[in-house]
C-alpha cells in the first residue's frame, strides 16, 4: 500500500508571462532599500471572491499594470514549501491588449516602504533576458528554454 501525503496550499498567485507587440516581456523591475534590483512578472495572489485563477491573473494585470490581456493560457506550474505549506504560482502566457500606466491601483504603490515598482520591457529573444535577475530563477531558465513556443503560443491567445 502507497501512503499519500497531503500538504496544505498556503498561497495560491496567478502571474503572466505577458508579451506586447513587439515581442517583448512586460516586467516589473522591484527595487528595494538596500537589496540588488530583480525582475518579477505581474500578478499576485489569488483571492477568496476570484472565480478562477484566470480571472485573478485579468484582476491583478489591471491593478498592477492598468493592463489587460484578452485571455491567457497557463503553461508553466511553479511551488515553493515552507513549514506553514507550499506557494503556487500559475504562470500563463499572454498577449498584451492595453496598458495605462496611470491606472495602476495595488496597495503596493501607495507604501513606499515597499519599494520601487517600475514598470520594464525586455525583449524576450535577447541578450537583455538572460541578464537580468527575473524572479524565480525556474521561470527564467523556463522562458530563455521555450521564448519560441511563447511567442506562438501568445500569437494564438489573442
Amino acid at each position: 500500500m502507497t501512503e499519500q501525503s497531503f500538504v496544505a496550499v498556503r498561497r495560491r498567485a496567478a502571474r503572466a508571462i505577458l508579451i506586447d507587440n513587439q515581442a517583448r516581456l512586460v516586467l516589473i523591475k522591484r527595487t528595494k532599500p538596500g537589496q540588488p534590483p530583480y525582475w518579477t512578472t505581474p500578478g499576485g495572489g489569488v483571492e477568496a471572491d476570484d472565480d478562477s485563477v484566470e480571472t485573478a491573473l485579468h484582476r491583478e494585470l489591471a491593478e498592477e499594470l492598468g493592463a489587460t490581456a484578452e485571455r491567457a493560457s497557463q503553461v508553466f506550474l511553479f511551488s515553493s514549501s515552507s513549514d506553514a505549506g507550499v506557494d503556487v504560482q500559475h504562470f500563463f502566457v499572454a498577449r498584451l491588449s492595453s496598458l495605462d500606466e496611470s491606472a495602476r491601483s495595488g496597495p503596493e504603490y501607495n507604501d513606499p516602504t515597499r519599494g520601487g515598482y517600475t514598470l520594464d520591457r525586455v525583449p524576450l529573444r535577447s541578450e537583455e533576458l538572460a541578464s537580468i535577475d527575473l524572479k524565480p530563477t525556474a521561470l527564467k531558465e523556463f522562458i530563455l528554454a521555450n521564448d519560441a513556443a511563447l511567442l506562438a503560443e501568445a500569437a494564438s491567445v489573442v
